[in-house]
């Protein structure tokens, strides 16, 4: 087993396991996540992404973290934000989870960085006791809000851009 940084070659696979991950979270219907819009955002001209993968031991890619970076007021710097985290079933239990978590971690340290943060459904009570044992903590009276489709656009026109002219 090993863990290392996404290349463009693993695009496919990645993109192939976030399918398996909506579906896991009974949200098929919602990902339409395409090799174009990964490979744009790993290794475009302005990447929005980083992405590593976990490896077993035949070199097959069996898990990914797929994450951003944040900044912190409070902190004053930056920090990742893991957007997936997925390791295909036939592969849990076999440190591969953690060891894509510990390599996150080690970016964040390395540089320099405070904070690794992530969500987690509420429902998925595996996932919950796996960030339990590696020390994570619930982020305790926040509710995360989103804003997309047609109330993202009308909320966007209110101000007609004004800031972006």
């Amino acid at each position: 087993m090993s863990v290392r940084t996404a290349t463009p070659d693993d695009v496919p696979v990645v993109v192939r396991l976030v399918h398996e991950l909506a579906d896991y979270e009974k949200a098929a219907h919602e990902c339409g996540l395409t090799e174009d819009q990964l490979h744009a955002a790993l290794f475009g001209p302005d990447p929005s992404a980083g992405a590593f993968v976990a490896t077993g031991d035949d070199g097959a890619v069996v898990g990914t973290a797929i994450w951003f970076r944040t900044f912190s007021t409070w902190e004053g710097v930056a920090g990742i934000h893991l957007e997936d985290l997925y390791v295909t079933p036939g592969a849990r239990g076999g440190g591969h989870g953690a060891a894509l978590l510990a390599e996150l971690a080690a970016e964040v340290t390395r540089r320099g960085w405070k904070r690794l943060e992530w969500n987690v459904l509420d429902w998925n009570t595996p996932a919950i006791g796996f960030y339990r044992s590696v020390g994570a903590v619930p982020n305790e009276g926040w509710t995360t809000y989103r804003l997309t489709g047609d109330p993202l656009v009308a909320l966007a026109g209110r101000n007609g851009g004004a800031a972006a002219r």
